[in-house]
């Protein structure tokens, strides 16, 4: 009998395992006892009565799904409704509805990045970034972290069409890409800004709006922003921001909108319902900035190496991948759960914890968190 196909799977399998890199599914229980700062639900919105009540409204009227790609039957009033508060609230001419932030990133860098363009890449974007450059019929050179002269560099390589693309606040370690260098590089040499906001919309910018609206760059004729509805909005979901040529292209170009279903109509109910609940409430935003900050400081002065974070997230580096996943284990024995980063997951082979600061936290909550992440390390 032949080999498996598949057996080098048991290989790469065995090697994950020495090097501690195993990972495992852990469904959660609809009421977890734990203490949440694992979760991207940075305002605390994803259970709020109110957007739960939107999202079963959505799918009473609308049916369980978009039943078909967006131009077919995918398609809703619900959709348009929220591409247009959304884009309105972050300060853009014009927005897209993706099935995730994930396609909504492959969608912008493939389509805007074509055959004989360059895609400049910071070496610490996110997975779906990456995979829209390696996608791109484009050229792809990467860059060091956070710098726009090394931008520079690379786009006076090139003659012709141009983007430079990254997060505009790094998921790993939560710090923010400096936007407005970045845009300064690319006006320079006539290219396209597209910037991923996942972490910033709900957090940065006035009430929430954004690192693009904070950097001054919301609305500017060369500036993309691509943006998740699964964190600060506690939804799930994705959508393109910029200009309405561009946001028309990508109706005729992206493949992960032509070929993909549609948004549930669940889910932009619910995004909906949060994006107008942070209209209302914008201290949401300070809020959650606040608590990032006041996690930073007392888990420093307990002698923990964090990294001061720009946003919610509050990065803890560990000594290993097994030091870490211990670690996170541990927390979750003592209420906590927390984020467990390591290899590949982060870009310079750092293990951490990954927390978050959502805006709801309590002085109390604080406290717990900070001093279960001491005693457990």
């Amino acid at each position: 009998m032949a080999a498996s196909p598949f057996a080098w799977i048991d290989e790469q399998a065995e090697h994950r395992r020495r090097a501690g890199l195993v990972r495992t599914l852990r469904p959660r229980p609809a009421d977890s006892p734990l203490l949440d700062l694992a979760s991207n639900d940075y305002l605390g919105l994803a259970r709020h009565p109110e957007i739960t009540e939107a999202a079963a409204e959505a799918a009473r009227r609308w049916g369980g799904g978009a039943t078909g790609s967006r131009l077919v039957t995918g398609t809703t009033e619900l959709h348009g409704e929220l591409e247009r508060e959304l884009a309105d609230f972050c300060g853009f001419e014009s927005a897209l509805v993706f099935s995730s932030g994930y396609a909504a990133n492959l969608a912008a860098v493939t389509a805007l990045a074509p055959h004989g363009s360059l895609i400049v890449s910071d070496a610490g974007n996110h997975a779906s970034l990456i995979d829209g450059c390696r996608l791109a019929r484009g050229t792809t050179q990467v860059v060091a972290h956070g710098d726009p002269d090394a931008v520079r560099k690379a786009l006076g390589t090139h003659e012709g069409p141009a983007v430079v693309v990254s997060d505009t606040v790094f998921s790993v370690d939560g710090d923010a890409a400096p936007l407005a260098g970045l845009a300064a590089a690319c006006r320079e040499y006539g290219a396209g800004l597209v910037v991923d906001d996942a972490h910033g919309l709900g957090v940065l910018g006035e009430g929430g709006r954004g690192a693009a609206e904070a950097s001054g760059l919301a609305g500017a004729p060369d500036v993309v922003v691509t943006v998740t509805l699964s964190k600060s909005l506690g939804s799930q979901g994705g959508a393109v921001l910029g200009p309405a040529a561009v946001i028309d292209h990508l109706v005729n170009a992206a493949r992960t909108f032509i070929f993909d279903t549609g948004l549930a109509p669940a889910a932009a109910g619910a995004a909906l319902a949060a994006l107008r609940l942070l209209r209302r409430e914008p201290e949401r935003a300070a809020r959650a900035r606040r608590v990032a900050g006041t996690l930073h400081t007392r888990l420093t002065a307990e002698g923990l190496e964090a990294v001061r974070p720009d946003a919610a997230v509050v990065s803890v580096r560990a000594p290993s991948p097994e030091r870490a996943v211990a670690w996170a284990a541990g927390c979750r024995e003592a209420g906590l759960a927390v984020g467990c980063f390591r290899p590949p997951s982060v870009p310079d082979g750092v293990s951490r914890l990954r927390l978050t600061a959502r805006a709801d936290l309590t002085e109390g909550q604080i406290e717990h968190a900070v001093r279960v992440i001491s005693r457990t390390r």
